[in-house]
C-alpha cells in the first residue's frame, strides 16, 4: 500500500489488508460505476494467538436479569452467551444492526437503519437488540469495549462442544468462549465455524454501514460492515 485496483465490477466487495505479524483488517465498501472507493486505517500488531485443545469456559453462577456473565477484569462484564444461545458454543440469533427482532431474510429493502444517520445505540432498546431482548443493564458492546477485548486478553483458537471459536482469556484468568458463528445475507448463512462477525454499538459516518468485531483463525479486527446483514449479539453490562 497504497495501491489501486482498477476495472473493478460495480458492486458490494470485502476487501482485507493483511500483513505478515499483524492482525488482519476487513472492510465492506461499495464502489459505484466510474468511482473509486477507498479503504484506509491502520493495522494492529498480531494478538497472541495460540491452538488449544478442546477446554471448558469459567462458569460463575452470577447472573443479570437471569442471563450468566463473566468478569474477566475488564471494564464491563461480558455475557457467557450470545443473545439466544442456550450454552456459550451455540450461535444464537442473528440480528441486522440497529434491529431487536431475528427475520426469514437480511436484505437493504427490509433493514431498518440502513442509510439511516444514527449515533452509539448501545442501551437503547429501540434499536439495541441486547437491551431489548434481555433487559436489565445488559446492551451492546460500544467499538472501545471490544477493542478492550481483543487488546487486554489472551486468545486461543479451539473448539467448544464441537463447534470452533476463541476462548478469550480476561487479565485476572476467568474465559469467555466466542463462537465463529458466520453471518447471515439473504436467507443464507455463511462462514460458520470459519469466522465470527459481532456487532458493537458504534455507527460509522458512512450511514450505510456499522461497527463490528471479526475474527478467524488467524485475525482479529474491528472494522465496517454493512447493516442489512445479520451477526450474533453478545451483550456487556457495568
Amino acid at each position: 500500500t497504497p495501491d489501486i485496483f482498477r476495472n473493478v465490477t460495480v458492486g458490494r466487495h470485502t476487501v482485507t489488508v493483511s500483513k505478515p505479524g499483524y492482525q488482519s483488517r476487513q472492510e465492506q465498501v461499495t464502489v459505484g460505476e466510474n468511482q473509486t472507493a477507498t479503504v484506509s486505517g491502520e493495522l494492529v500488531a498480531q494478538a497472541v494467538q495460540q491452538q488449544a485443545a478442546p477446554v471448558a469456559v469459567s462458569t460463575t453462577g452470577n447472573t443479570i436479569n437471569g442471563h450468566e456473565y463473566v468478569d474477566l477484569g475488564l471494564s464491563v462484564k461480558w455475557a457467557a452467551c450470545n443473545v439466544g444461545a442456550s450454552s456459550p458454543e451455540d450461535y444464537g440469533n442473528y440480528y441486522a444492526w440497529g434491529e431487536t427482532a431475528t427475520k426469514a431474510e437480511y436484505t437493504e429493502s427490509n433493514s431498518k437503519t440502513y442509510g439511516k444517520t444514527m449515533g452509539d445505540i448501545s442501551g437503547n432498546p429501540q434499536y439495541d437488540a441486547a437491551r431489548a431482548n434481555w433487559g436489565g443493564t445488559w446492551r451492546l458492546p460500544t467499538k472501545a469495549e471490544f477493542n478492550e477485548l481483543r487488546n487486554k486478553c489472551k486468545w486461543e483458537w479451539t473448539e467448544l462442544g464441537s463447534k470452533k471459536g476463541y476462548r478469550v482469556i480476561g487479565p485476572n484468568g476467568n474465559s469467555i468462549f466466542l463462537p465463529a458463528a458466520g453471518w447471515r445475507s439473504g436467507s443464507s448463512l455463511y462462514d460458520a465455524d470459519t469466522n465470527g462477525r459481532y456487532w458493537n454499538s458504534t455507527s460509522m459516518s458512512d450511514s450505510r454501514v456499522a461497527n463490528n468485531f471479526s475474527f478467524g483463525s488467524s485475525f482479529l479486527s474491528t472494522g465496517g460492515y454493512f447493516r442489512l446483514d445479520g451477526f450474533p449479539v453478545r451483550p456487556v453490562s457495568e
